[in-house]
């Protein structure tokens, strides 16, 4: 056998040894709607049913794109835009109102090959952030772009933009103002905005959605995007557009995104962490993910879940809230659809 004939045998076994292992790389995908105070009384049959077919059509778009050999940048971000074009969930269409009665959306996305990541906070007229957010992390220098400088940026790119108006729903008005009433009462004792929202109930605090997801290739991906807090003043910002607290993507260790009270997964860097216990202390998702959202974070008052996935196709789904709207589905495992503890 001559030099050339041995050189293309080599690469023939190289090339078919990478085909087989591209085509045994599980592919997967998890999503989630927000985590919170959900109880199946709250929820007619028909209510009920119309979450599950939204959650279930979110998953089932995002993997498509993985079926059909997509990457998981793609497949995270139909999904989420499914979910941001719905009134049901606290990010884009459904976002919550401000104290001002408005509304300011909050979005990141994160490569896991690379970790390049792009977020945006505080948008008023974008349609979908996640997209805005993926413009940041393919077409600009930045990590982060906020208010007035973002939506100029998104108009440089051709990301859709709506009028405020478009993020009107009844409902979001409706719990604005049980808020204002609470937070009136609270301040007619203390004086103090900050000290009378630490007193509302959970559900003005939480609301969001998000995906993970791993393709044909082994690369990860995450994504979250929000509509903030009920009656939030001041511009704040909390933790899904912030890369380490509500989303982190990485090949070595996982893919992660957060829902739940926001301050307290910024103090604790919760997709972070989780993703480094995987990373250096060789933990398995599932662990990880326990140990974060049941560890010292849920101890000091930090209520919410994780979605995770790992390059092996492993999804976890842990939170400590009575509920969390999710799915998933793997190559491996049918599509799951989840609303309250007991699924």
């Amino acid at each position: 056998m001559n030099k050339k004939t041995l050189l293309g045998l080599i690469f023939t076994l190289a090339s078919a040894s990478g085909a087989t292992k591209q085509l045994d790389q599980p592919i997967a995908i998890a999503i989630h709607g927000g985590a919170g105070t959900i109880e199946k009384s709250r929820f007619t049959p028909e209510k009920e049913q119309a979450y599950r077919a939204k959650l279930q059509e979110a998953v089932e778009v995002g993997y498509k794109v993985l079926e059909n050999g997509g990457d998981s940048l793609d497949a995270i971000t139909k999904a989420i835009n499914v979910l941001e074009d719905s009134p049901f969930f606290n990010a884009g269409k459904g976002a919550v109102y401000t104290y001002e009665e408005s509304h300011e959306l909050d979005a990141s996305i994160m490569d896991g090959r690379n970790r390049q990541a792009g977020a945006v906070a505080g948008v008023k007229h974008v349609k979908n952030p996640i997209n805005l957010a993926r413009e940041v992390m393919d077409n600009s220098v930045h990590v982060m772009l906020s208010g007035n400088g973002a939506e100029e940026f998104a108009k440089k790119q051709g990301v859709e933009l709506v009028k405020s108006e478009y993020f009107n729903t009844s409902d979001r008005y409706k719990s604005l103002l049980r808020a204002k009433e609470k937070l009136k009462q609270k301040e007619s004792g203390t004086k103090d905005y900050q000290a009378a929202h630490k007193a509302l109930a959970a559900e003005h605090k939480m609301g969001t959605v998000g995906a993970v997801a791993v393709d044909k290739h082994g690369n990860l991906a995450a994504g979250t995007s929000t509509g903030g807090m009920t009656a939030k003043r001041y511009g704040r910002v909390g933790d899904s557009p912030i890369i380490g607290a509500g989303t982190f993507a990485d090949n070595q260790s996982c893919a992660v995104s957060a829902t739940g009270h926001g301050e307290y997964f910024i103090r604790y860097n919760v997709a972070a962490d989780i993703c480094a216990r995987v990373e250096y202390q060789n933990k398995p998702i599932e662990q990880a993910g326990k140990e974060v959202i049941f560890g010292p974070m849920y101890e000091s008052g930090g209520t919410g879940g994780v979605i995770i996935v790992d390059a092996d196709g492993n999804i976890s789904m842990p939170f400590n809230t009575k509920g969390m709207y999710r799915a998933s589905k793997s190559s491996t495992t049918p599509t799951f659809v989840g609303i309250f503890k007991e699924n």
